[in-house]
C-alpha cells in the first residue's frame, strides 16, 4: 500500500489508481476544514477571531485575538496558517500583517508589513503564496503584494490590477488568483486574474453579473463564487466563474439576507458567508459550490459584525490531491454515486444513476441480471451495491444481485435471501448489509444479513418488533440501522425500530414518526436520518441516529407520495420516484439543515418501489 504524498516534500509521479486507492482507502492526506472570521466592525473595530468547522453547521466559537482591533481587514490561509493583512486601526489605516496557526487556538503573532497602509483589499492564496491586492489608501489603489505564507517578513510587490479600486472580492485556485468588483468610487464589474507563481500585472478575466463594491468570494479548486456587495443598496445575489477559463460570471442563486461587506470562506464543496451590513449581521449562510441555489442557515457569529476578514485551511487554492475534484469531502465514507434499480408500474430491470452532489436527470447505468421486478430492497458499501428480493410477474423472488460501483454495467448474482419476498428495506455499513421485513407473501418480521464484500446466501439476524412490509423505509450510521414506515398487520405505521449492525438480535423500539404513515423512504448522514413521504404525505422527519426518541419535523417533499427511494452522501439526501400516482420526480435536501426539499431532476420514467444504493451514505464513515 502506497503512502500519501506530503505536500511539503512531495516527489515522484502518482498514478490515478494510486490516488484513487489512497482516497477511497482513507489514507490520503485530508485537509482540515477550519474557517476563521477575523476582525470587523461590531460597531467599533474588534480584534476577535471566530472559528467554525466548515463540514458541520453550527455557531462560531472563540479562537483568539488579532494583534490589533481592525476593521476592513482581509485574511488568507494555507494548510497551516491564517494571515490577516492591513485594515483600519483607529485612527488610521495600517500595513500590519499578523498570523495564527490553525491547529492551535490562540492570539495572532506579527508576520510583517505590506508595502502600503490600506483597507478593503482583496485576498487569496494557494498553499505557498498569499496575495493581497487593491484597497483604499485613502484613494483607490491597484497594487498587488505577495508573501510566502510559511515564512514571516514583509510583503513584496507583485504587479498591478487592471483598474485601481477598493472593496474587491478575492479568491483562488491552486494556480490563479481572482479579484472581482470594487469601487473607484463608482461601482465596478471587472474581474482580473494573475498566475500566483509568477509576478506581473493582472489580466482581464471578464465581468461580474452586476457592478458591485464590497462583495466577497471563496472557491473550490475549479469554481469561484462571489456574493453580496453594494450598488444602490446591498445585494443578495450569488454568481460563479470557472477559474481556469476566462469569461463573464453567471448567476448562481441568492443569499437569504441582503448584505454588503460580509466575508466568505470555503472548503472544496461548501461556500460559507458570514456577517455583513448594512446593519450588522451575525448570520452565517452556506451553499454547495457544485450546485448553487438559495443559501441556507449555517449558524451565527459570536457577535453581529460587518467589514470583516475570513480564511480557511481547506479552500480551493489548497490542492491536497482530491479537494475540488472529488464531489464531496472525503471522510472515509466513499463516493457520490446513487443507484436506483427496478420499480413499477410493470416490472423493470433498469438501473439508473445520479451524482448526489449535483442536480440533473438520472442516467442509464445497466440492468438487473435476475429479471425485472419492483419492491426491491437496496444497500451499499463503498464498493458494492446490493439489490435484493422484489416481485416479478411470476411472483416474489429471493434473488440477491450486486454491482461494483466503479464498473458501470449489469449486476451479477450474489446469493439468496432466506425467503422469496418483496417490500423489504435495506441498510448497511461498509461490512454488513441488512434487509428487514417484507411480504413472503404475508408480512414477515424476519431480518436477514450478509457480508457485503463476499458472495453467498443471507443469514438470520433477528426479527423486527412486528411483521412488516417496509419498502425502503431505512437508513444507518456506521453502528446503528433504523427501519420505519411499516405496512403491518395489525397496522403500526408510525413505529421506528433500530438494530446494532455489528451484532445479531431482534430490533428494539426507537420511537415514533411525527405522522403515522407507511411507505416512507429513508436516507442518512453519519449522525442524522431522514424518513420522507409515505401514504398521503409529503412530510420529511428526522432523528439523531445515536439516540432514541420520537422524530422531529424536517420539512416537506415537493410532491406527496409513498414508496419513494432515498440515497445520500454525508451532506445531501435525494428521494426519487414514488406513487400517488407514479412519479418521476427527484427531490433533495441538505441533511444537516431543516427545510423543504428542492427539485433535483427526473427519473427516466415515473416509478415506485425502486431499490436504492449509494457508495457515500452515512453508514460508511469509519467503516
Amino acid at each position: 500500500m502506497a503512502n500519501y504524498p506530503q505536500l511539503d516534500n512531495a516527489s515522484g509521479v502518482w498514478t490515478l489508481r494510486e490516488v484513487n486507492d489512497a482516497v477511497m482507502g482513507g489514507y490520503w492526506r485530508n485537509a482540515n476544514s477550519l474557517g476563521l472570521f477575523t476582525g470587523g466592525q461590531t460597531p467599533s473595530a474588534t480584534d476577535k477571531i471566530d472559528q467554525i468547522t466548515i463540514a458541520s453547521a453550527g455557531n462560531a466559537t472563540d479562537f483568539g485575538n488579532l494583534s490589533q482591533a481592525s476593521q476592513a481587514c482581509r485574511s488568507l490561509g494555507s494548510f497551516t496558517r491564517g494571515v490577516r493583512g492591513a485594515g483600519y486601526v483607529s485612527p488610521a489605516r495600517t500595513n500590519v500583517m499578523d498570523y495564527v496557526t490553525f491547529s492551535s487556538q490562540g492570539n495572532a503573532a506579527n508576520f510583517g508589513t505590506l508595502t502600503e497602509s490600506t483597507q478593503s483589499m482583496g485576498s487569496s492564496s494557494n498553499s505557498t503564496r498569499g496575495i493581497f491586492g487593491a484597497g483604499d489608501n485613502p484613494s483607490a489603489s491597484n497594487f498587488i503584494n505577495y508573501i510566502t505564507i510559511a515564512a514571516t517578513g514583509n510583503a513584496a510587490d507583485f504587479g498591478d490590477l487592471t483598474v485601481a479600486r477598493f472593496g474587491v472580492a478575492g479568491l483562488s485556485s491552486t494556480t490563479r488568483s481572482i479579484f472581482a468588483g470594487g469601487g473607484t468610487p463608482s461601482k465596478q464589474n471587472v474581474i482580473d486574474f494573475i498566475e500566483i507563481a509568477s509576478t506581473g500585472n493582472a489580466i482581464d478575466f471578464g465581468n461580474l453579473v452586476s457592478s458591485v463594491s464590497g462583495a466577497t468570494g471563496a472557491s473550490s479548486s475549479t469554481r469561484g463564487v462571489f456574493c453580496g456587495g453594494a450598488n444602490g443598496g446591498s445585494q443578495k445575489n450569488i454568481q460563479f466563474i470557472t477559474i481556469a477559463s476566462q469569461g463573464n460570471a453567471i448567476d448562481f442563486g441568492d443569499l437569504g439576507a441582503i448584505t454588503n461587506l460580509s466575508s466568505a470562506l470555503s472548503n472544496s464543496v461548501r461556500f460559507i458567508n458570514g456577517g455583513g451590513g448594512p446593519s450588522n449581521l451575525n448570520t452565517i449562510e452556506m451553499i454547495q459550490i457544485p450546485t448553487g441555489g438559495t443559501a441556507i442557515d449555517f449558524g451565527d457569529l459570536i457577535a453581529a459584525t460587518n467589514d470583516l476578514g475570513s480564511c480557511s485551511n481547506a479552500h480551493g487554492g489548497l490542492n491536497d490531491g482530491y479537494q475540488g475534484t472529488r464531489p464531496i469531502p472525503f471522510q472515509e465514507n466513499g463516493g457520490d454515486l446513487g443507484l436506483f434499480a427496478g420499480g413499477s408500474p410493470g416490472t423493470i430491470s433498469t438501473m439508473q444513476s445520479i451524482q448526489i452532489s449535483t442536480t440533473g436527470n438520472s442516467q442509464d447505468y445497466g440492468d438487473l441480471s435476475s429479471a425485472g421486478r419492483f419492491a426491491v430492497a437496496g444497500a451499499g458499501s463503498k464498493t458494492r451495491g446490493l439489490f435484493v428480493g422484489g416481485e416479478t410477474p411470476s411472483g416474489n423472488v429471493n434473488s440477491m444481485d450486486y454491482v461494483t460501483f466503479s464498473d458501470e454495467g449489469n449486476t451479477a448474482d450474489f446469493g439468496n435471501l432466506s425467503a422469496a419476498k418483496r417490500g423489504a428495506a435495506g441498510l448497511s455499513n461498509n461490512t454488513r448489509s441488512i434487509f428487514g421485513g417484507g411480504r413472503d407473501p404475508s408480512v414477515t418480521n424476519v431480518i436477514d444479513y450478509v457480508t457485503t464484500s463476499s458472495l453467498g446466501n443471507a443469514a438470520d439476524f433477528g426479527n423486527l418488533t412486528a411483521a412488516a412490509s417496509t419498502t425502503n423505509g431505512s437508513f444507518s450510521s456506521n453502528t446503528r440501522g433504523l427501519f420505519s414506515g411499516f405496512n403491518t398487520v395489525p397496522a403500526a405505521p408510525g413505529v421506528m425500530d433500530y438494530v446494532t449492525i455489528s451484532t445479531t438480535g431482534n430490533a428494539a423500539d426507537f420511537g415514533d414518526l411525527t405522522v403515522s404513515r407507511y411507505g416512507v423512504g429513508g436516507a442518512s448522514s453519519t449522525t442524522r436520518g431522514l424518513f420522507a413521504g409515505g401514504v398521503s404525505s409529503n412530510v420529511i422527519d428526522y432523528v439523531t441516529i445515536s439516540s432514541t426518541g420520537n422524530a422531529t419535523d424536517f420539512g416537506d417533499l415537493t410532491v406527496a407520495r409513498y414508496y419513494p427511494s432515498g440515497v445520500s452522501n454525508t451532506l445531501r439526501a435525494v428521494f426519487a420516484g414514488g406513487e400517488s400516482p407514479y412519479q418521476n420526480v427527484m427531490d433533495y435536501v441538505t441533511i444537516a439543515s431543516t427545510s423543504n426539499a428542492s427539485d433535483f431532476g427526473d427519473l427516466i420514467s415515473g416509478l415506485a418501489g425502486i431499490g436504492p444504493a449509494s457508495n457515500g451514505h452515512g453508514g460508511l464513515v469509519g467503516g
